[in-house]
């Protein structure tokens, strides 16, 4: 599938995996819908995009944790961005690496608002109109440590096994429908996610990442690219990557390490 002038919606697109993603599909041609909130960044993203060929770039100042925001945002956009071909629902977070029963309340709030209830907050936004056009492609970001917690990470690891189960009921309840709906599981990815996690300290961020190579931002948003470019009868289900080094959530060679994206 060409992917040149297709309006791709993509959530938390300001840096990391977002961004990748971004610039992958502004390569391929595609019309940018960036939703995220960081607006400076944002915008920044949104430059480069035309540089690298997009067609055109739309931002959208947004937190997906806000499902009134997430809606008003979908129903006022232009005319002309309002019919959304692919969405990729990447805005996520970890928070912390504390046991489960000394974890703190206000981190499994930010964790399950933002990997959860944004993901379903703004699905239920777009899918409809995919749905009554004949048309769409969901991707949704979920990971590894969606099939195997880690210490440290049980709520954040269920936040992910969540997406992976949502993914896959979303997928049946649009069977029959021309809609596609895929989960792109990484492994660890050296992005800001271990500096978000451990709030800003970067000695600690960076020690995630000693020892092997991670996988990076454009590994995954080529994958997510590859996905969205298949013919139309073909339906990637799922796609799961990991570094070389790295077997599951919980195992990367040289050394065992907790943390992982």
């Amino acid at each position: 599938m060409k992917l040149q002038g297709k309006i791709v919606l993509i959530t938390g697109a300001s840096s990391g995996i977002g961004e990748a993603t971004a610039l992958a599909f502004a390569s391929e041609g595609a019309r940018l819908l960036l939703a995220a909130r960081r607006a400076s960044k944002l915008a920044q993203v949104a430059s480069r995009a035309l540089e690298l060929g997009a067609e055109a770039v739309h931002t959208v100042d947004l937190d997906v944790r806000s499902r009134h925001a997430v809606q008003n945002a979908i129903d006022e956009l232009p005319a002309e961005w309002s019919e959304i071909d692919i969405l990729v629902n990447n805005a996520g977070l970890s928070r912390g690496l504390d046991k489960l029963y000394m974890g703190k309340i206000e981190d499994w709030e930010e964790m399950i608002d933002t990997n959860v209830k944004g993901l379903l907050y703004v699905s239920r936004a777009v899918v409809p109109g995919m749905v009554v056009r004949g048309r769409g492609h969901v991707v949704n970001l979920g990971s590894t440590a969606g099939e195997l917690p880690y210490p440290g990470g049980a709520v954040y690891c269920a936040s992910k096994a969540a997406v992976r189960a949502l993914n896959d009921g979303l997928r049946q309840d649009l069977l029959g429908t021309p809609v596609r709906v895929t989960s792109i599981d990484p492994g660890t990815v050296e992005t800001d996610f271990s500096l978000v996690r451990f709030r800003g300290d970067a000695g600690r961020a960076a020690r995630v990442y000693q020892g092997f190579t991670p996988l990076t931002s454009e590994d995954v948003a080529d994958a997510i690219v590859w996905a969205a470019t298949r013919p139309a009868h073909v339906n990637i289900a799922r796609i799961v990557l990991t570094p070389l080094d790295q077997a599951n959530a919980l195992l990367i060679h040289p050394e065992s390490q907790a943390g992982m994206k």
